[in-house]
């Protein structure tokens, strides 16, 4: 299989305030985001040749993206794959753009949640069909198995266990309080982690993040067109995703201890850009930190970590935004946000920022390569995004 490694490059992004954005609608964030990319990318909206949408409940087609921002015309798709739509419109457009079915094209993602009871509640699409073997539950109840499975592994008391998790809520407490688009910006201690009110057993509030409002957006193009618009573009080394089957959840065997999907779309993501260590070689990764314990997990399933010691990293700073690896240098989802759709190129965001030296206090030393890792869906049917970035020649 053909590498798209080096074929395409990020010339503009943008993105919006995450938070609870009550004066504003869909449109005007469409518009927000799309209008500073273009403006980065120093193009106008004409030049968009191509464009993808992605919103879970705040677009009904890719109309509501052709009529913000005013692209009549060009072929628009929806894509909708819960959180990590954002990061499967930008890939399919990386795609167009690298077959040559045009030069230009858009990615842009927003979701406005706030305004919804039980934020990105939403109508099952399906009527119920009791012939069917369908499993669903809310992601903290996902994630709270993981959780309990992980420190019975580990041979922890739920005490050891939530204070490993609660400097990882610290860690990116901190991170966001230095990114002025994040929702939340507040210091926080352990002990605050500690003594918060119980959301689902292990977790505490500071353990989850919440939901937002927000959009982001990224202009592509063909690599060798990158330097027509500026200097210091951004290349995609490597585009992967996996979806799960949901086989697996219902054999006897599975125990909530293990996400394949990730783990799958990250060894194609490093097959793909060459990557052969990447604790060593990754400069920053952007994670999907839902809740503490799928970071922590998620730390040894990108290979940053060995198998049951990602604590050890923990404890040590390595993933501190001065340490060895950052690790959610914007906040993540637990202070960036989660306006579910946007989420994944609010990650591209900001390794686009890091890689060109334009992340401000947050700014990752010598940062040349860049991850993001997004998923959605539930457990047994996660669809996993794992992308790579490179510093432009």
């Amino acid at each position: 299989m053909e590498s798209i490694r080096d074929k395409v490059a990020i010339i503009g992004m943008g993105c919006t305030q995450f938070g609870e954005l009550w004066d504003k609608g869909p449109h005007d964030l469409i518009v927000d985001a799309c209008s500073e990319a273009v403006e980065d990318a120093g193009i106008e909206a004409k030049d968009i040749q191509h464009a993808w949408f992605a919103s879970l409940v705040s677009g009904a087609s890719g109309a509501r993206l052709s009529s913000a921002f005013k692209l009549p015309y060009i072929p628009i798709t929806r894509v909708e794959n819960f959180c990590a739509g954002g990061s499967h419109a930008f890939g399919n457009a990386c795609y167009a753009v690298a077959a040559g079915v045009c030069d230009i094209a858009l990615a842009c993602g927003v979701e406005k949640l706030k305004d919804r009871p039980g934020g990105f509640a939403y109508p099952n699409p399906e009527p119920f069909d009791s012939s069917k073997i369908i499993s669903e539950s809310l992601p903290a109840n996902m994630f709270a198995h993981v959780a309990v499975k992980y420190f019975q592994e580990q041979g922890w008391s739920a005490e050891q266990g939530k204070r490993i998790l609660a400097k990882i809520a610290v860690k990116n407490h901190h991170n966001g309080t230095l990114n002025p688009k994040a929702h939340l910006h507040r210091e926080i201690t352990e002990d605050d982690v500690l003594k918060a009110p119980m959301v689902i057993y292990p977790f505490g509030l500071y353990d989850c993040c919440g939901v937002s409002d927000g959009a982001a957006a990224a202009v592509i193009c063909r690599a060798d067109m990158a330097k027509q618009f500026r200097d210091d573009y951004v290349l995609v080394k490597a585009v992967s995703f996996a979806s799960g089957s949901g086989e697996s959840r219902f054999c006897d065997d599975y125990d909530y201890g293990e996400i394949p999907e990730t783990t799958i779309a990250a060894k194609r993501a490093y097959e793909q850009a060459g990557i052969k260590d990447p604790r060593a070689e990754v400069s920053l990764a952007e994670i999907h930190d839902c809740f503490t314990i799928h970071e922590l997990v998620l730390y040894e399933q990108l290979g940053f970590s060995p198998r049951m010691r990602a604590w050890e990293d923990v404890e040590a700073g390595t993933f501190l935004l001065d340490g060895a690896l950052p690790v959610n240098p914007d906040g993540g989802l637990k202070c960036f946000g989660h306006p579910l759709s946007a989420t994944g190129l609010r990650m591209i965001y900001e390794v686009y920022k890091q890689l060109q030296g334009k992340a401000g206090p947050r700014q990752v030393k010598n940062a040349s390569i860049g991850l993001t890792q997004n998923v959605g869906g539930m457990v047994g049917f996660f669809n996993a995004a794992v992308l790579i970035f490179g510093q432009g020649n």
